[in-house]
């Protein structure tokens, strides 16, 4: 195997070499690019150096070397190597590397802290047993072995720090051809994690140009092993669905989710508004709409989102949101024949004193396709009414039921002043209370 030189030698001006041999359908090139270059701070370069030292080769490994490929900077970067994790623990002390302790040990994960950065580092595997959730591995020094148990092409390629991509099964072919397919047989690579189905789906809208062209035997396997997402944690899948949710092509892979008989397994409704969900699709679209957003299309009731937390553990933001766009998708709506069409909004958000309503109405706006009240809502802070109860005590009234009552009906003239009337104004409204009568 070829053994990398140190990281940052490689000259930063040239983009690709061309294609290199093809042996065990390994095809490799040449990788020299900013984005590539970037990665390499003071932490990697002293990473790979003590790899080096060590003769234990390290590549990064899965969607990083995919989004270098694509002239992205990943956000994240993974790592893999033939040294085991008692290896890694050895060199990596000795050179006085800070471990930071967490629960991937066992499934062969290490991760390093060099210069203020972890580094997170797994030994090549095997799968031994798998039970569509989790998978027993066995360790390897076989890059191939451990491309062969990645889910998807485009996912199982490796790169080393020369610049030298490592494909085995036509990943950068794929890529280069908007093509999303599973690394061997999908009915097995889906069988071995069930959750294969969704990421199918994520990266289909992350990748492909234009909706519609998928190979036949991925969604036979996909209908056929949909009931496998049952066994699956609602963590997880929401995880998952979120980002479809933010991806392209949303309208036609929910649509897919449904007709594929896999929305029953992971908390969607079975008479979902699907023509709801292709209005609000397009209403979003460029808007950055929160996941929950454009998910609340597809329920008709309140009820529909009770279950959907109750399936994937949705947070309390999440669920609040959706149970607010259910019910006032209707009727909470712009000011027809009014100069102030966004007053409704701002009512609401007045009445509501809850930090979070701005929020809401901006993603209701966004589900309404209202787009220039959403500029306008955006560029509006909520005002703070301009008296209070002390004002009022100090205006003689000193029941707290009465101070209470004066303060609601305070509020609504200064609504209905579109937020204008000052202190002084509202409090001219306030009726004194009479003097006591005098002693006799």
């Amino acid at each position: 195997m070829r053994r990398c030189p140190r990281p940052w030698r490689p000259p930063l001006s040239c983009a690709w070499s061309g294609l290199g041999l093809l042996t065990r359908g390994l095809v490799t090139m040449k990788l020299q690019t900013p984005e590539f270059q970037s990665l390499f701070t003071d932490g990697l370069k002293s990473l790979t150096e003590l790899f080096v030292k060590e003769k234990q080769e390290l590549r990064i490994a899965g969607g990083a070397g995919r989004d270098l490929l694509n002239g992205v900077k990943p956000q994240d970067v993974d790592f893999a190597t033939t040294a085991t994790p008692a290896q890694m623990k050895d060199l990596l002390q000795a050179a006085g590397v800070r471990l930071i302790h967490n629960k991937g040990e066992r499934h062969g994960t290490i991760t390093a802290r060099l210069h203020e950065e972890n580094f997170e580092i797994t030994t090549l595997r095997i799968d031994v047993v798998t039970d569509g959730r989790h998978a027993e591995v066995e360790f390897t020094t076989d890059w191939q072995k451990d491309a062969e148990r990645r889910d998807l092409t485009i996912n199982s390629m490796f790169l080393g720090f020369d610049g030298t991509l490592f494909d085995y099964f036509n990943g950068y072919e794929d890529l280069k051809n908007k093509k999303v397919r599973f690394v061997g047989h999908a009915k097995q690579r889906i069988q071995e994690d069930y959750l294969r189905i969704l990421r199918y789906f994520r990266f289909y809208g992350r990748i492909v140009d234009k909706p519609g062209d998928h190979d036949p035997d991925t969604l036979e396997a996909i209908a056929e092993n949909a009931k496998g997402l049952a066994g699956i944690s609602g963590e997880r899948i929401w995880v998952e669905l979120k980002k479809v949710l933010v991806g392209n092509h949303v309208n036609h892979l929910i649509q897919l989710i449904y007709d594929l008989g896999v929305a029953p397994y992971i908390g969607l409704p079975a008479n979902a508004s699907l023509d709801e969900f292709h209005k609000v699709s397009k209403n979003v679209e460029g808007f950055s709409p929160k996941p929950m957003t454009l998910l609340a299309s597809l329920f008709k009731v309140q009820d529909d989102v009770t279950k959907l937390d109750l399936r994937l553990k949705i947070s309390k933001e999440e669920k609040n949101l959706g149970l607010f766009i259910v019910k006032h998708r209707n009727d909470l709506v712009k000011a027809v024949d009014s100069s102030e069409p966004l007053k409704p909004y701002q009512d609401y958000i007045i009445d509501c004193r809850d930090p979070e309503a701005s929020t809401r109405v901006c993603e209701l706006l966004k589900y309404q396709g209202e787009h220039g009240l959403l500029k306008a809502m955006q560029q509006w802070s909520v005002p703070p009414l301009p008296v209070s109860g002390h004002d009022i005590r100090k205006a003689g009234i000193s029941s707290g039921k009465e101070i209470g009552a004066l303060l609601q009906q305070l509020r609504e003239q200064w609504k209905k002043s579109g937020y204008q009337m000052e202190k002084d104004e509202l409090l001219g409204s306030v009726r004194k209370p009479p003097p006591p009568p005098p002693s006799p």
